[in-house]
C-alpha cells in the first residue's frame, strides 16, 4: 500500500462511491421536483459504472491507502442486486469498513440481503417525524412511519446505524428536539446536518442555515451531554454523549465550523468521475480511463497524480460570491 498526500498534506483515506443517479425522493435541498421532475433524463445504464468496474477501482483506491467505502446515490438502493456489488467489496484487502446511505424507503425488503452478504453499517436520511414537515421536505409525500419501521427492522437484523437530519431554518426546525429524543430512546445516534450549498438547484443561503451552536443550544437545555473523543483522523462529526444513557448525537458543520483541514474523502460520481470536493466544480473522468484498456498500475498513477494536485478546501473559503458564481457538481450524482 502507497501513502499519498495532497497538496495541504491529507492522506486519501475515504471513497464515497454514488451508484445511481435516480432516487424516489426529491428533497427540496438535493433534488427539488422542480427541476427534477417527471420528464428529468436519468443516466442511462450503460454509462454508469458497472459492478466489475467498481470493484476493480475500489481494490486500486485500497492500495492507495482508501480503508472506507461508502454507497451513496441517489438513493442506492435503486440499483438493481446492489447486494451483488456489497459481496463483492466486502473481499477486497484493506477495505475495513463499508457504508450505505439510504432514504429507508426499499431497506424493508432489502435489509437482510444486504446483511447477508456482509453490510453492516447504515446512514439512514431522515428529516423529521412530522408526516407534514416530512411529506414536504422529500417532495413526495412519504410518511416517516414507513422509514421508521425499517430504521426498527434493520437494528433488529443487527446493522449499526446513524439516523442524519438535515435542518432547515423556517422548515423542520420545529423536530430538532422530537427528533432526539426519539432516537436517544432507542440508542441510535442522530446527527444534525447544516443546509450545505451542493449542487445549483437547492435555493442555498446563509439565512436558511441552522448552526451547530443553535441546535445544541437547543439540545443542552433539556439534556446533559458530555463530548465524545474523536475517533479517527478526519472523522467529521462533532460527537457528543448524552450522559444518562450513553446515547449520541453528532453535528456536520461544514458551513459554520469547517474541517477541510482534515478531509480525506474522495468521490466517485456515477457517471464515474471523480471529485476531491463535494462542491467541486470539475471531476476527473475515471470511466473512460479505465475502459480505454490501461493497466491497474497505470490507472493508479494517473489517481495518484489527482489526488496529489488537490488542494480543495471549499467550505473555509465560503462566500456569498463563491456560493453565487461557482457551478458545482449535483448531490444526485456524487452523494453525500
Amino acid at each position: 500500500m502507497q501513502t499519498i498526500v495532497d497538496k495541504l498534506g491529507r492522506p486519501i483515506r475515504d471513497l464515497r462511491i454514488s451508484v445511481t443517479d435516480r432516487c424516489n425522493f426529491r428533497c427540496s435541498y438535493c433534488m427539488p421536483k422542480e427541476v427534477f421532475g417527471d420528464d428529468y433524463v436519468f443516466l442511462p445504464k450503460s454509462e454508469l459504472l458497472s459492478f466489475e468496474e467498481i470493484e476493480r477501482l475500489a481494490r486500486i483506491f485500497a492500495l492507495l491507502g482508501v480503508k472506507k467505502l461508502r454507497l451513496t446515490g441517489g438513493e442506492p438502493l435503486m440499483r438493481r442486486d446492489i447486494a451483488t456489488l456489497i459481496a463483492k467489496l466486502t473481499k477486497i484487502d484493506g477495505i475495513e469498513d463499508i457504508g450505505l446511505t439510504t432514504n429507508g424507503v426499499l431497506l424493508g425488503q432489502q435489509a437482510q440481503a444486504l446483511y447477508d452478504v456482509g453490510l453492516r453499517r447504515l446512514n439512514m436520511s431522515l428529516d423529521a417525524l412530522d408526516p407534514d414537515i416530512f411529506g414536504e421536505m422529500n417532495g413526495r409525500g412519504i410518511k416517516p412511519d414507513l422509514i421508521l419501521r425499517n430504521i426498527d427492522r434493520a437494528k433488529d437484523i443487527g446493522f449499526t446505524m446513524k439516523v442524519n437530519m438535515v435542518v432547515k431554518k423556517g422548515v423542520n426546525e420545529s423536530e430538532i428536539l422530537p427528533m432526539a429524543a426519539y432516537f436517544k430512546e432507542r440508542g441510535i445516534t442522530l446527527r444534525y446536518i447544516e443546509f450545505m450549498d451542493v449542487g445549483n438547484d437547492n435555493g442555498w443561503s446563509f439565512d436558511s442555515v441552522v448552526t451547530k451552536k443553535e441546535i445544541y443550544e437547543r439540545l443542552a437545555a433539556k439534556y446533559e451531554m458530555e463530548p465524545a473523543e474523536e475517533a479517527y483522523f478526519g472523522e467529521v462529526a462533532k460527537r457528543y454523549r448524552y450522559v444518562d444513557n450513553g446515547a449520541e448525537v453528532g453535528f456536520i458543520t461544514s458551513v459554520s465550523e469547517s474541517f477541510c483541514s482534515t478531509c480525506t474523502r474522495a468521490r466517485l460520481s456515477s457517471e464515474g468521475k471523480l471529485y476531491t470536493c463535494l462542491f467541486a466544480s470539475d471531476g476527473f473522468d475515471v470511466r473512460a480511463l479505465i475502459r480505454s484498456g490501461l493497466s491497474d498500475e497505470e490507472v493508479m498513477d494517473q489517481l495518484i497524480g489527482v489526488w496529489e494536485r488537490r488542494a480543495d478546501r471549499y467550505s473555509d473559503e465560503r462566500t456569498e460570491q463563491t456560493v453565487k458564481n461557482r457551478k458545482k457538481i449535483n448531490m444526485s450524482y456524487i452523494g453525500g
